[in-house]
Parts: C-alpha cells; sequence; structure tokens
C-alpha cells in the first residue's frame, strides 16, 4: 500500500489564518481553518517528531469525507516550536520546552483565539502532549483521538539503544524508525522515500534534534485504570472519551496496548488498522476518517443529515448511528470495520473496550 505526500497541497474547506501565540514557554506557531461555530468545540491536531500539521495531516484533512465532517468544525494546527514550515533556527543557548510545557502552551492558544474546548487528534509526540494537556485541563477537552500514543516514560534500556544507535544512525535514520517498521521501511519505498526526504530537507535539523531530545525525556504520564466504584473519582486517567489508533504493524502497537489498558474501558476504542503501519492517517485516511465521525456523533455533534458518503452506502451502520450515545458510537465503529472484508472484532479485549482490525 502506498501514499503520495504532497506538502504543497493544503486543506482548503475555509480561510486558513496562521498566528503566533505567546504562551508562558514562549512562542507557538497554529494555523486556524474556519471559525468556532457557537458552543462547538474545535478540533485540535499535534503532529508527531519529524513532520509538521501539513505533512502530518494533509492527508485526512484533505480526504473528502473528513471535509464533510470538518464543515461542522473550526480546526486548529498546533505546530510544535521550530518545526513549521521555514521555521528559523534556534538561537545558542535556547532551552526547548520539555513535554510537560508544551502542552502547558495550549491553554494559551485556546485563550487568544477565544476557543471553550477541543476535540484533539494527536500522532506519537503530539498525542503525548495531547493527553497530557487533557490530564491537566479536563475541563477544556472534549475528546481525543491518539495516533500511536505512548504514555510511558523511555526506559533506560531503550535510551541506552538509542544512544549507541546515534553512534551510526543519523538523526533522519533515528526518526524514520519511530514511525516505521523494519519491514514498512523495505516494502513501502514511495511512502519512505517521501517522508525520509521530507524528514531530511523541510524540517530544520537542529530545531527537529531538540524537539527529539524533549520527546526523549518525557516523563511517564501515570495514568491508571479506575477501578468502578473504588477509585473512579481519584484515580488520575482522562475523563473523556478516547479512540486509541495504531496500524498492526506499527512500532507503536505494545506502547498503545499498555496506553489502552490504562484507561477507563467504558469512555475508550482501540482502533488496529490491519495492513497498516506507522502513519494510519495517511494510509487509511478513509476508514480513519469513518471512525472519526461515528467517534464525534457520539459525542452530540453531527447529525444524521450530516453523514458521509461511505457511511450512506451503509444501510446496516446508517440504521444507527441517529443515537448520539457514545457507547452507540463506539458499536457504529465496529460496524463500520466489519463491514469491510477485512474487518473482525476481537474478543481478547476487554468487555467495554473494543480492539478492532480493519
Amino acid at each position: 500500500m502506498s501514499a503520495i505526500l504532497d506538502l504543497d497541497q493544503i486543506a482548503c474547506a475555509g480561510n486558513e489564518v496562521e498566528h503566533d501565540i505567546e504562551t508562558p514557554h514562549g512562542v507557538l506557531h497554529v494555523t486556524m481553518r474556519g471559525v468556532p461555530k457557537g458552543n462547538r468545540p474545535i478540533i485540535l491536531t499535534y503532529h508527531d517528531i519529524g513532520l509538521n500539521h501539513k505533512s502530518c495531516f494533509n492527508t485526512l484533512f484533505n480526504y473528502e469525507d473528513m471535509q464533510e465532517i470538518t464543515q461542522h468544525f473550526a480546526v486548529v494546527h498546533v505546530d510544535a516550536p521550530g518545526q513549521q514550515e521555514g521555521a528559523p533556527p534556534f538561537p545558542s543557548g535556547y532551552r526547548y520546552p520539555t513535554m510537560d510545557e508544551l502542552a502547558e502552551m495550549l491553554p494559551s492558544v485556546l485563550t487568544q483565539l477565544k476557543v471553550n474546548s477541543v476535540i484533539g487528534i494527536g500522532v506519537g509526540a503530539g498525542a503525548y502532549i495531547l493527553t497530557r494537556f487533557a490530564l491537566n485541563n479536563p475541563s477544556l477537552v472534549e475528546g481525543l483521538v491518539l495516533i500511536n500514543v505512548d504514555p510511558c516514560a523511555e526506559g533506560w534500556i531503550d535510551w541506552a539503544a538509542s544512544k549507541l544507535s546515534g553512534w551510526t544512525s543519523n538523526l533522519v535514520d533515528i526518526v524514520m524508525a519511530h514511525h516505521f517498521s523494519t519491514d514498512e521501511l523495505t516494502d513501502n519505498q514511495e511512502l519512505i522515500q517521501t517522508y525520509r526526504l521530507h524528514i531530511a530537507q523541510d524540517i530544520n535539523q537542529d530545531n527537529l534534534a531538540l524537539f527529539c531530545g524533549s520527546y526523549q525525556y518525557r516523563r511517564d504520564l501515570e495514568i491508571e485504570r479506575p477501578i468502578v466504584g473504588l477509585n473512579e473519582d481519584t484515580v488520575n486517567t482522562l475523563t473523556c472519551p478516547a479512540l486509541l489508533v495504531v496500524g498492526d504493524t506499527s512500532p507503536a502497537v505494545e506502547a498503545v496496548v499498555e496506553c489502552n489498558s490504562r484507561l477507563n474501558p467504558t469512555k475508550t476504542t482501540l482502533l488496529k488498522m490491519a495492513d497498516c503501519g506507522g502513519l494510519p492517517q495517511v494510509v487509511q485516511p478513509g476508514k480513519l476518517a469513518e471512525a472519526f465521525k461515528y467517534f464525534v456523533q457520539g459525542m452530540g455533534y453531527i447529525p444524521s443529515a450530516g453523514m458521509t458518503r461511505l457511511a450512506r452506502s451503509r444501510t446496516t451502520s446508517s440504521s444507527s448511528i441517529t443515537s448520539m450515545d457514545n457507547s452507540r458510537s463506539r458499536s457504529n465503529v465496529n460496524s463500520l470495520l466489519e463491514g469491510g472484508t477485512t474487518g473482525s472484532l476481537d474478543s481478547k479485549a476487554g468487555p467495554q473496550t473494543m480492539e478492532v482490525s480493519c
């Protein structure tokens, strides 16, 4: 399976305005498309290391079904400091924000843009940042789509291995290994070459090294699965609905499964995509857009009249999407994926948490 990244193409369903926003930990570059609609949340995205908002999310947000969804929301894309297109190098001695500090920069974005709440979509490092943001500010986050999220601090063995590999591998190789499995690096040459060139040529390498270092030294999210009747009101975990997404050949599979085990099973869905590696939003944008549509419908947004073309073609799924109940929405994600020839429901998943292969 291959995908072509067009870095010059950008979703155009509405006017885009770029902002440089002052925060307690420096200036943050964000791009806003559309205007907030009433009291609805905005969709807030945060990219992974080696990428920016365009290379991480253009394929998904340019997809026709996703544009049908985003007509109901304003979208704000966040670029981590120094990672946006044409970013100048940081001055000598600059201290890059920690992952915790990157999360602490986001409330300033919402304040300046006059936004009350968000539905977050994050990938890798961006997923970690949005999770930390939601833990710190639960009233500001209505839902999270977390792709390749790793809740753990990097262990000393991994740290040592990455340091050792640094003697023989350049930064681009290390970032590529973060995104793609060994098989994917070998089998999907078109996608791999596109991203290798982007990471090497379009991202300031010194700035990238600083962002990678911040992610390298992240701390554990310290989230814990609540136990009903015991500690659900006091345990440190996400209180909003969460959709965890990972490709079945992604290097992040174990980390995402670990994160799933720490979250409330009544509010969490684990979506494992078959025939998909480290960038589901690029390789499977249609399936991800459809899952996202059911996710936001379950939160009470996008009425049935706003269904995508793909949903309208599935009479079984469309007959049930009028419900705004979150558990029904999660069932619709299952129905969507079972509609494909490879769809199946993993019976080993927890009683309330669905692990779905598509």
